[in-house]
């Protein structure tokens, strides 16, 4: 045998961002069976595009992105998150406290290993652990309801 090294490169995210491929919500206008459905469009259309989910991370500095969407509308990306709006249900008082970490995403365990927030994640804050509530790719803000221990 030769001496050979393998390397194996993890999947990578950061060229997603940066806009090398595309998303298409669009139908493809195909059968299951593969063949076609009738008479349509050839061309892609504006209102048919996508974009790339945010995939909020926990860190020390809050980094947004602000997106004109169709129609003139803007979204507020949240790429990093440091702090949420968390609320205690029995007090109804709202507190700001900081993220140390995600605890669970139901959404995916892929997402709850690589430390991602979204909506239906369990938080560890300061005040104890919290739900999320908001969207925080769409919204550009972590709300959460705490959770009683």
């Amino acid at each position: 045998m030769t001496n050979c090294k393998i390397y194996i490169i993890p999947y990578d995210l950061t060229n997603i961002r940066c806009g090398i491929m595309s998303v298409y919500h669009g139908n493809d206008l195909r059968k299951i069976s593969g063949g076609r459905k009738g008479r349509h469009v050839k061309v892609k259309r504006k209102y048919l595009m996508g974009r790339f989910p945010a995939l909020t991370q926990v860190g020390h500095e809050e980094e947004k992105d602000i997106i004109r969407t169709f129609g003139g509308n803007i979204k507020v990306k949240m790429k990093v998150a440091s702090r949420a709006n968390v609320i205690d249900p029995e007090t109804g008082e709202t507190k700001t406290a900081r993220i140390l970490r995600v605890v669970e995403n139901p959404a995916s365990r892929d997402l709850e290993r690589k430390g991602i927030i979204t909506k239906g994640a369990i938080l560890q804050t300061e005040l104890g652990l919290a739900r999320v509530v908001s969207r925080p790719g769409q919204d550009g803000v972590i709300n959460a309801i705490l959770i009683k221990e």
